[in-house]
């Protein structure tokens, strides 16, 4: 046998074989380069200019942090809303490269002082003091994970798409057959003739009978019915559910505190003052000066003169300062000395150490028992996700989520709930979760369907699971527990109808010749002239809301009537005043402003759109679903 295989070895059969073997070997190990080859690592390619994925991250990122700084406490970032910020974020990078193509093809320039300008211009880089904050330009790059060389081309590219974009909107003009018809028609002023009837000043009803409160109790299901309820198990299975069992060693908390070590580390931070001035000489000449033991007041009137301008800025640390060549000169001197004249992208700086804050370092021992409890969190958050694999292993076999969550120690309850956390009572329910995750519960309980098995739902800190049992459709309560509530009802319902019926036959009084005096009186409605009033009157105008809009849909003479949050109004024409656009002139300035605008900016759309339709645009649709996770 061994003899057999010699000889086959021997052969240029086994020879080939033997190649094919390392090279499969060769290739299993480098498998995921192998595979890989000839893929696009970009999310997008607009005319063969990639979009890294980094790039598209970053703007995702400011574009949320930017949505939830606006929105604060109302910003409900879920998974949608996310999903759609990454797409719209990803969708300006797009037009950002479309542009940028079109400014090589056109062969647009920006020069470097046209960026400085930009830069220093901006208000939020102004201090209190009006003039540009080199701090407050820091914060910004901060906060937007921006290098100051990203932020100044991003500037750049905006200026040429802007040079581009303003020769297209030059072309814009509002035709007088679209600005003097628009004038006339806001400016148009009425006075009309309103009476009001409040339900609150109706007259009290005869007291109804027993048999008339059931009878409306039974007409009205929709205003003394139990909410669509919905009875489910919900079920946590969190980290903190788990922390308290996890053990942690000596060698793990050591670690960890190595790795956050800078979480514990006060960086060292400085005040500083900051001359800067564009002349190289001039910035020499202040710091030989300031270094002669000039005051602040001197070293203030010297940059003046040399057209610059000296600031103290706030305390900050090292990172404060965006230019490596600015950090390291100011963090560089000692307390109350000046530094040499340091160039940035924005002229030559002078600085001087005001004062020193020494960093502080919280040792292991101090931060013991916090690190403690980070690892025991992180621990315990991988054991909840390895304990969801096997709940949801269960939940797949058929077990039903309460056996589930009693089976493995999970955070649950049963509740009978509506759409907005209450049961039948009106009474709050208690869900098994953080505040913050109970709208999210809300939602999974409600887009849940009877009868599908149930699954677990990443949140936060851990998962949610949610199993509906039952629908309950809205009940009739019965008579007898909203009696009062019935016989409210039907008293307010009476004076409605007594005021309506009042301002019906009214209305049918003045569309007959009955002058509005009269046919006010013989209402007994509280009447008067008001205006001239415009079709987008402010809350002092003393007119029901909702009786502008039909008052300008009439003739002189005409009457409506219409229902209001108090009750109802009936109202009459008495002048229409149409503007003399002559006397109008600042109006219809205003206008032709507004429409040269409106068109500027159909313009601008449709050059983006013919942009793009030019350019070889290719998205990365997987990647970008993946990003948006």
């Amino acid at each position: 046998m061994l003899t057999a295989l010699r000889k086959l070895a021997a052969t240029w059969f086994a020879k080939v074989l033997f190649i094919l073997l390392i090279g499969s070997f060769a290739i299993w190990g480098i498998e995921d380069s192998v595979r890989n080859w000839g893929r696009d690592d970009a999310l997008a390619r607009v005319d063969g200019q990639p979009i890294p994925v980094e790039e598209a991250q970053q703007a995702a990122r400011r574009e949320i942090a930017r949505i939830t700084r606006q929105l604060r406490q109302n910003f409900d970032g879920n998974d949608e809303i996310r999903k759609a910020l990454t797409a719209q974020a990803v969708d300006g990078l797009v037009l950002d490269r479309v542009m940028r193509s079109e400014a090589r093809r056109l062969s647009v320039v920006v020069p470097d002082d046209a960026v400085r300008a930009t830069v220093f211009s901006v208000p939020a880089f102004h201090g209190v003091d009006g003039r540009f904050s080199p701090d407050l330009l820091a914060q910004f790059l901060r906060m937007n994970e921006m290098t100051e060389p990203q932020f100044l081309e991003q500037i750049r590219n905006g200026l040429k798409a802007r040079q581009i974009v303003a020769a297209v909107r030059a072309g814009a003009a509002a035709p007088a057959a679209i600005a003097d018809p628009l004038t006339r028609f806001l400016q148009e002023r009425r006075i009309a003739e309103v009476a009001q009837f409040p339900v609150a000043a109706a007259p009290e009803p005869a007291a109804p009978s027993e048999a008339q409160l059931q009878r409306f109790h039974e007409n009205n299901p929709d205003r003394f019915s139990t909410p669509a309820l919905r009875e489910a198990v919900v079920a946590v299975l969190t980290a903190d559910m788990l922390a308290g069992g996890v053990n942690v060693t000596d060698a793990e908390i050591a670690a960890a505190y190595d790795q956050r070590r800078a979480q514990y580390e006060t960086p060292e931070k400085r005040v500083l003052q900051q001359v800067v001035v564009q002349d190289e000489a001039a910035a020499r000449a202040i710091a030989e000066r300031w270094k002669a033991g000039a005051g602040w007041s001197d070293i203030e009137a010297a940059a003046r003169e040399a057209s610059g301008q000296a600031v103290e800025l706030p305390e900050t640390d090292r990172t404060g300062l965006p230019v490596p060549a600015l950090a390291e000169a100011a963090f560089g001197l000692a307390q109350g000395a000046v530094s040499d004249p340091v160039r940035s992208p924005f002229g030559w700086h002078v600085l001087r150490a005001e004062r020193v804050t020494p960093g502080v370092t919280r040792t292991l021992a101090d931060v013991r028992e916090e690190v403690r409890r980070e690892v025991a969190a992180e621990k315990a958050l991988d054991v909840v996700f390895q304990r969801s694999t096997q709940i949801e292993d269960q939940l797949a076999g058929g077990a039903t989520l309460e056996e589930v969550a009693r089976g493995n120690d999970l955070r649950f309850a049963v509740v009978r709930i509506d759409a907005q956390g209450r049961d039948a009572d009106g009474n709050e329910v208690e869900l098994p979760v953080r505040p913050a995750q109970r709208p999210e519960t809300l939602r999974l309980i409600f887009a849940a369907n009877q009868g599908d098995a149930a699954r677990l739902n990443e949140s936060v800190d851990g998962f949610i699971a949610v199993e509906l049992r039952e629908v309950i459709a809205p009940q009739l309560r019965p008579f007898e527990s909203v009696q009062d509530a019935v016989r409210t009802g039907f008293i307010e319902d009476a004076k409605r109808r007594h005021q309506e019926e009042a301002a019906t036959a009214m209305l049918t009084a003045l569309r007959a010749g009955t002058p509005f005096a009269e046919a006010a009186a013989a209402a007994n409605a509280t009447a008067g002239r008001v205006g001239p009033i415009s079709r987008q009157p402010d809350a002092q105008t003393p007119i029901p809301p909702e009786l502008v809009s039909p008052l300008f849909e009439l003739a002189r003479g005409e009457a409506t009537m219409v229902a209001t949050r108090t009750g109802f109004a009936v109202g009459q024409v008495a002048e229409i005043n149409i503007p003399d656009l002559a006397a109008e002139a600042d109006a219809l300035a205003r206008m032709r402003t507004e429409v040269t605008r409106s068109i500027g900016d159909d313009l601008e759309l449709q050059l983006q759109a013919a942009l793009r339709a030019r350019s070889d645009i290719r998205i990365n649709r997987p990647m970008l679903e993946s990003l948006s996770r």
